[in-house]
């Protein structure tokens, strides 16, 4: 039986993109499997309190009653977010959300704004190589879906020890990328950070109409992408495409 807080697609499309993207790029799932068992292991093995299984759903139903119950509009800040973007979203009563390294874009804002945009970072969605962008997230406790994929386990362990060092460590929420259910984890769908960011906010409840992509383009590699290989990070976007018109998401 669901609970409230299990994050699931909203279309099961999502998941054969997901084994698209895979048969496509040789990725095998395995590697994703492993990866993912390996974060909850690891996540799970820690003494946070935030980070128990308990608390993880409790941090998905806080995000629901902020995101959800109080109606508002949703603002995920993407790879080529730029600071007059987020300058405009702000004039609105916007929650916003990062993935990934796109939350350093709220550090570029004048002193007298960026703690307001910071306030109203709901959460960042992370694989874990977003860069300065996403550390200073986690150093704030800002609440982290963090996702594993195949080949990300040194970038995940390594904001997890980020994390656990932090004052108040980021409350996190484990994503996955296999078509298995792993209690303790979720998969909403999902490839890239910013698409997967739309899938989760859906997943939460959040209206299509109520959901506005800031610096989400497929046509260049954007400057909060972390490290990446341009070459095939453009190949990937075109990925996110499929997911953002599977969601029905303009950008």
């Amino acid at each position: 039986m669901n609970r409230p807080t299990d994050l699931l697609p909203v279309d099961d499309e999502l998941l054969s993109i997901q084994t698209k993207v895979r048969e496509h790029f040789g990725w095998k799932l395995d590697a994703d499997s492993s990866s993912a068992r390996s974060m909850l292991e690891a996540v799970e093995a820690s003494e946070i309190d935030d980070w128990t299984r308990p608390r993880r759903a409790a941090t998905v139903a806080g995000l629901i009653r902020r995101m959800v119950l109080r109606p508002t509009e949703v603002a995920v800040l993407g790879a080529a977010v730029e600071a007059d973007e987020v300058l405009q979203v702000l004039e609105r009563p916007a929650l916003l959300v990062a993935a990934d390294g796109s939350a350093g874009v709220l550090s570029t804002l004048p002193d007298s704004t960026a703690e307001r945009a910071w306030s109203r970072l709901a959460c960042i969605v992370s694989d874990g190589d977003g860069g300065q962008g996403t550390i200073e997230a986690v150093k704030r406790g800002i609440p982290v879906f963090l996702h594993a994929h195949g080949d990300n386990l040194a970038e995940w362990e390594s904001l997890l020890e980020i994390a656990a060092e932090a004052p108040t460590p980021s409350p996190l929420v484990l994503t996955h990328q296999t078509p298995a259910s792993i209690p303790g984890m979720h998969n909403p769908g999902g490839f890239t950070d910013g698409d997967r960011a739309a899938c989760v906010i859906r997943s939460m409840g959040v209206p299509k109409e109520t959901i506005t992509m800031l610096g989400t383009r497929i046509d260049v590699v954007g400057r909060w992408s972390g490290v990446t290989e341009a070459e095939t990070k453009m190949e990937k976007l075109q990925w996110m495409d499929g997911v953002l018109r599977t969601l029905e998401i303009d950008y």
